[in-house]
């Protein structure tokens, strides 16, 4: 596979930084996982890792009276973040802030509640089972989506497609892995087919034709978009074979 150019890089950000979320999700599965975690209280300390602009962020205070740290390596959307927040009269709750979600600068139990859509590829479901338990005080939750296999033998275009995350297994693998850490599991549910397209994909699909109109002389950001665009063409093609599940944990 062909190593990503920084003018590639430029235009995928260019497409993702104005979607309104940057991974498949939705308020209402927020809700459901949420819902899971009983006995939090009544104002929990939060952090989200890997929160790029932030809708499920926004999610979290709408939907809890808490506060919540919110960290991403990308200062980009980090600063999307920051701007939405002050502009809706909620940076008294959110803090924005750039940083590594494999090393987060917090003391041991400082939430109630960890979350992370669509973001714990980057270090691998292991590692975070094992990083974020002594940041949770005991009986708080750990919340995370993971991309699953859901039949064997996937079509090459979407084995092609997370090439770069050769941890991807089962529900049964990530279970395994619950099973073995520190926490225990609550629960966990596969993502609806909506949450891939009503708020990621049909908005990415207008974004990408946006962006054709505005760089139709530009060769090197039209094959960009091009490649962007695939990934939305093979979640038409190939929606029955992966599908993001979303887990819950508990420390005891």
């Amino acid at each position: 596979m062909t190593e990503p150019t920084p003018r590639f890089w430029e235009v995928f950000f260019e497409v993702f930084e104005r979607l309104p979320r940057q991974g498949p999700g939705s308020r209402a599965s927020a809700a459901r996982a949420l819902d899971l975690c009983s006995g939090l209280p009544s104002s929990p300390a939060m952090l989200d890792l890997g929160c790029g602009t932030g809708a499920q962020t926004m999610h979290l205070v709408e939907l809890t009276a808490g506060s919540i740290v919110a960290i991403d390596s990308h200062a980009p959307s980090v600063e999307l973040l920051r701007i939405a927040s002050e502009e809706r009269g909620l940076a008294d709750r959110v803090q924005p802030r750039v940083g590594d979600m494999g090393r987060p600068d917090h003391g041991a139990e400082s939430f109630d509640l960890i979350w992370s859509e669509g973001a714990v590829y980057n270090i691998g479901v292991d590692s975070a089972l094992r990083i974020y338990h002594p940041l949770v005080r005991p009986g708080g939750y750990f919340a995370f989506t993971e991309a699953v296999w859901c039949k064997e033998d996937p079509p090459s275009e979407a084995k092609a497609a997370f090439a770069d995350y050769s941890a991807m297994g089962r529900v049964q693998d990530v279970l395994a892995k619950i099973d073995d850490s520190d926490f225990s599991l609550v629960d966990h549910f596969t993502l609806p087919n909506e949450d891939w397209w009503d708020e990621f994909y049909t908005p990415m699909e207008h974004r990408i034709e946006e962006l054709r109109t505005k760089y139709t002389d530009d060769a090197d950001a039209l094959a960009a978009l091009d490649e962007v665009a695939q990934e939305p063409d093979m979640r038409r093609r190939c929606s029955d074979y992966y599908a993001y599940e979303f887990f819950v944990v508990q420390r005891g």
